[in-house]
């Protein structure tokens, strides 16, 4: 009898917790909704009043939602300080990792991105955005060497991509690799039959 009263007890417990874990991911999908209908008309401080509303410094999701709508009201510092919190939360995260290089982007904090980008690479060295525009930052300030490295991942593992073989052919044409610019330029063509880009380059070649 004794044993029966100690199991009614537990298992009340246990409802207990469970429909007040239910109710809070209930109300928290809510907030989520009415977030998205106020950033649907622009309306971003009111979305993230909702959720500071409900804060919870250990949600992932929450400060990733943070991340975004305030990086769309401008305001980037928070931005960066949540899509930061984000990745301390969730290390592996690469969509927390390219929320960052938004606000990042938009305070011209350089470093933060480039030490970004490689931290992308540390898990997943072939991905070939991160690869792109870490060639993109090199080549601007005219690295080509290091440029060359992450533009030819690009294109190895995406050989008839009209981006990646455009900056790579430029790269080659930086190092004085005429004879492989001008093979790359012409594939260039076959994707954007007259392209400005590069046409130019091979009339430099030639």
């Amino acid at each position: 009898m004794v044993f029966l009263k100690k199991h009614s007890i537990v298992l009340l417990l246990v409802i207990l917790i469970s429909q007040n874990l239910f109710s809070q991911d209930n109300k928290l999908a809510e907030v989520f909704a009415k977030t998205y209908e106020y950033e649907t008309v622009g309306e971003y401080q009111k979305a993230i009043l909702e959720l500071k509303n409900v804060y919870d410094e250990n949600s992932y999701e929450i400060n990733m939602r943070l991340g975004w709508l305030s990086y769309n009201a401008g305001l980037f510092s928070q931005s960066i300080t949540y899509y930061r919190k984000s990745i301390s939360l969730m290390p592996y995260s690469e969509e927390a990792k390219f929320g960052l290089i938004y606000p990042a982007t938009a305070t011209g904090k350089w470093d933060i991105i480039l030490n970004t980008y490689k931290k992308i690479l540390e898990n997943s060295p072939n991905n070939t955005v991160a690869n792109y525009r870490i060639g993109l930052i090199y080549y601007g300030n005219q690295n080509y060497t290091e440029a060359y490295k992450h533009f030819k991942i690009v294109v190895d593992l995406y050989p008839f991509d009209y981006n990646g073989l455009l900056m790579f052919a430029w790269t080659n044409f930086q190092l004085g690799k005429y004879r492989e610019a001008k093979v790359l330029f012409n594939k260039v063509l076959l994707l954007s039959p007259n392209d400005a880009s590069a046409l130019e380059g091979l009339e430099l070649i030639q």
